[in-house]
């Protein structure tokens, strides 16, 4: 194969890396991006409403020293977390009616990436999510965070079946959602061949599903798949709600 050929195909592999990546990863920021700065700028607006479901100096201290968050920063994502828990119920949980609304402003809106991501911080599996699950889960995307929790949130985002493999057809359903909320129709030879050539890349014992090492190596081989599991903003939450960050300490 010469130079040119060569540069061709490596071009047209970047070119399905890139756009799995923008098919599954984007969409995760896009839910938290838009959910923090949409609050942030609420509680610009009105100053935040304290309900009974208070959490202690101690209880945001523990939850400061498993995450990469800072206690006041801990503090500060109390205050979006209430804000956004007594929307529709005030039961000191979220519940995916909930992010629907903040989101979509239609509680019965849904929405493929928001189902997935809210499965995931459920980790009671009980249908809420409470205000630990929302930091756990939150400081995977905190710049700090280290790069092996971002590959398996990654992982497990993209395994649907919760199987512990990405299958094919996991990925081919992922794609079809993608370009289905893009308003988008391909063929489904076209279709197949996008999920092909991504498992060419990926499964290297070709038994057509990724494990957990395929999936950190593909990963290593093209780091751009996770430049976008990272949200800049969280790197100092208390400036993004500066406005009230101070009312939120216990007295």
């Amino acid at each position: 194969m010469d130079s040119s050929n060569y540069s061709r195909t490596s071009s047209q592999t970047l070119s399905v890396v890139e756009h799995i990546c923008a098919a599954f990863i984007i969409p995760i920021i896009a839910v938290f991006d838009f959910l923090i700065f949409s609050f942030a700028n609420c509680f610009e607006q009105q100053p935040p409403q304290y309900n009974k479901h208070r959490y202690g100096s101690e209880h945001m201290a523990r939850l400061a020293h498993q995450t990469c968050f800072a206690v006041n920063e801990v503090e500060a994502l109390y205050e979006l977390f209430k804000k956004l828990s007594s929307s529709i119920i005030d039961d000191g949980l979220i519940h995916k009616e909930q992010l629907q609304l903040a989101l979509f402003h239609n509680p019965d809106i849904e929405n493929v990436f928001l189902n997935r991501v809210f499965d995931l911080f459920d980790e009671k599996k009980n249908g809420a999510i409470n205000f630990e699950e929302v930091v756990h889960g939150l400081s995977v995307f905190h710049p700090c965070a280290p790069m092996e929790e971002k590959i398996d949130f990654a992982f497990r985002f993209h395994d649907l079946g919760q199987t512990g493999f990405i299958e094919w057809e996991d990925v081919k359903q992922m794609v079809a959602d993608v370009l289905m909320e893009s308003g988008i129709e391909l063929p489904d030879d076209l279709l197949d061949g996008i999920v092909d050539k991504t498992f060419a890349d990926a499964d290297a014992d070709g038994d057509r599903r990724i494990n957990k090492e395929e999936w950190k190596a593909f990963v290593v081989r093209n780091p751009r798949l996770l430049k976008n599991m990272t949200l800049p903003c969280l790197m100092d939450v208390s400036a993004v709600f500066s406005s009230f960050v101070f009312n939120s300490t216990e007295d």
